[in-house]
């Protein structure tokens, strides 16, 4: 006898619907697996017999052969146990087979205990698009799956518990999509917490309000890092389609939870300088690297020039397309990394060039060679490079409290409404225009286009540092609730732009 079960596989990080085949034959006792799995779902076949029996019923004697179609498509992952062995006994006639309104998949214990898989969103908004009505998996995952709305999401703990269900003897309760509290997530570091640099937190709030890249140097302990670590608690809402991209990335890779099963606030990825290029772009195996899982996001680069310089250079496509390309010898794929970069260095490798107390021993090729790591290509895709002077003694003294995260938000968040309403669905941020889009939202006035002549031939402005010089202006026109772009807004886009490496290693 032939039974087939629907149930879904992950591709990257998007589903798929895979349709489990099941055929019993007589002849020898044998359980073959086709449709190119991989090692762990061959190793299914034990997990099953185990789960059969464990949950009182007989593993069938004969021939068995399973079919996970496609065939020509790489089958990986522990997620087929559950429709495999629903197979085997609809095959057997155990069972009466499933309705081809239902979908299943789910890892097996011995004991017939249902453990929970990665890529559960994918693999449930997959089962939307196939049509699938009602979807069973395991307990630890249907929170997680109940946000691809227009399904029934069935959490499963146990073979027993589907099997009773299965007949109607003990129905499950399906589960329905609740959005963690954000409570739950613990305190955020708070800009109140900071002394001085009252640059550097304006320029932060204009970059998070535009999405815009942004660059610190300063000597060590001017506060680069503290600073870049609060910027989470101002960072702006995200959308629910935003929340299911990156929830999707992930997935994939295993960071979600029953407890958090969906990415409620923007990713802050803070990889070590010791990362790999291959790390930071996506894995051997097609697994997303940093630069998906920053995604609607931060990428936080601290002690930038002691990254890598292939790692570095692994950014560029990134930053400008906001995706990223993957070959590798178990296929290509192409994943979104729309990424907010920020990135922190000393001024040299001791850290205290242009200090006062001639602390520092580079000499100035040392510190031409430190600062070389860091390609011209990349710093112009960068939109906003600030200096972050070391802190005099009467800031530190200071008892004065500074302006709160939350205080900053509000005005972030305002900004990035505006925004939205502008690009609708077609863009983020302004980070994200284009030729197109700065054109119609960029317009300079005489003394704005004066004031960037004038930058422009004076600072020796690339074309691709013109655009974004705009693009700020405009972030911070919107933060000003400023239809146009008025001098001011100009004036200080270009201040972001003043500070050079080059200059400073003169």
């Amino acid at each position: 006898m032939v039974s087939s079960i629907r149930s879904l596989g992950v591709s990257g990080i998007g589903g798929y619907e895979v349709s489990v085949e099941c055929f019993l034959s007589r002849g020898l006792p044998n359980f073959d697996v086709v449709g190119l799995p991989d090692t762990a779902v061959k190793e299914a076949r034990d997990r099953i017999r185990a789960a059969i029996k464990n949950a009182g019923l007989e593993f069938p004697v004969g021939r068995l052969t399973i079919n996970l179609a496609p065939a020509d498509q790489k089958k990986a992952g522990t997620a087929y146990d559950l429709p495999m062995l629903l197979g085997i006994l609809s095959a057997a006639g155990a069972i009466a087979m499933p309705g081809r309104e239902n979908a299943f998949f789910g890892e097996l214990s011995l004991t017939g205990e249902l453990r929970p898989v990665r890529g559960a969103l994918p693999m449930a908004l997959a089962a939307r698009r196939a049509g699938v009505e009602k979807l069973f998996l395991p307990a630890a995952n249907a929170a997680e799956a109940a946000f691809a709305t227009g399904l029934t999401v069935y959490p499963v703990p146990t073979l027993g518990a589907l099997l009773g269900h299965l007949s109607g003897e003990t129905p499950i309760q399906p589960i329905e999509e609740r959005l963690p509290d954000a409570a739950q997530m613990g305190e955020l570091p708070d800009f109140s917490e900071v002394k001085g640099q009252e640059n550097v937190k304006r320029a932060l709030e204009i970059a998070a309000a535009g999405g815009h890249n942004i660059l610190l140097s300063g000597p060590p302990g001017a506060g680069k890092s503290m600073l870049a670590k609060r910027l989470p608690g101002i960072l702006p809402d995200m959308s629910r389609e935003e929340m299911l991209q990156s929830t999707e990335i992930w997935s994939v890779t295993g960071l979600t939870s029953a407890e958090n099963p969906i990415v409620i606030s923007r990713p802050f990825r803070s990889p070590h300088h010791t990362i790999s290029a291959s790390a930071m772009a996506g894995g051997a195996q097609l697994q997303p690297g940093e630069v998906s899982l920053a995604h609607n996001g931060v990428l936080f680069l601290d002690e930038l020039p002691e990254f890598h310089r292939d790692v570095i250079e692994v950014l560029r496509q990134p930053l400008e397309d906001g995706v990223v390309s993957l070959s590798r010898a178990s296929g290509n794929a192409v994943y979104p990394s729309r990424f907010m970069l920020v990135c922190a260095m000393n001024p040299c490798k001791c850290g205290w060039y242009g200090q006062p107390g001639n602390r520092c021993r580079c000499t100035d090729n040392a510190v031409r060679k430190y600062r070389g790591k860091i390609s011209g290509p990349l710093l112009d895709r960068i939109d906003m490079l600030v200096e972050v002077p070391a802190l005099e003694y009467d800031e530190l003294k200071t008892r004065k409290s500074s302006e709160c995260s939350a205080d900053i938000k509000k005005r972030v968040n305002a900004a990035r409404n505006i925004q939205r309403e502008r690009f609708g669905a077609a863009l983020g941020c302004n980070a994200q225009m284009g030729q197109k889009e700065i054109a119609a939202y960029c317009a300079l006035s005489e003394k704005c286009d004066t004031l960037m002549k004038n930058a422009y031939e004076r600072m020796g402005l690339t074309a691709r540092s013109y655009d974004r010089i705009l693009r700020v202006a405009r972030t911070i026109a919107d933060l000003d609730g400023e239809a146009e772009l008025l001098p001011k807004h100009i004036a200080e886009a270009i201040q972001y732009r003043t500070f050079t490496l080059e200059e400073e290693a003169k």
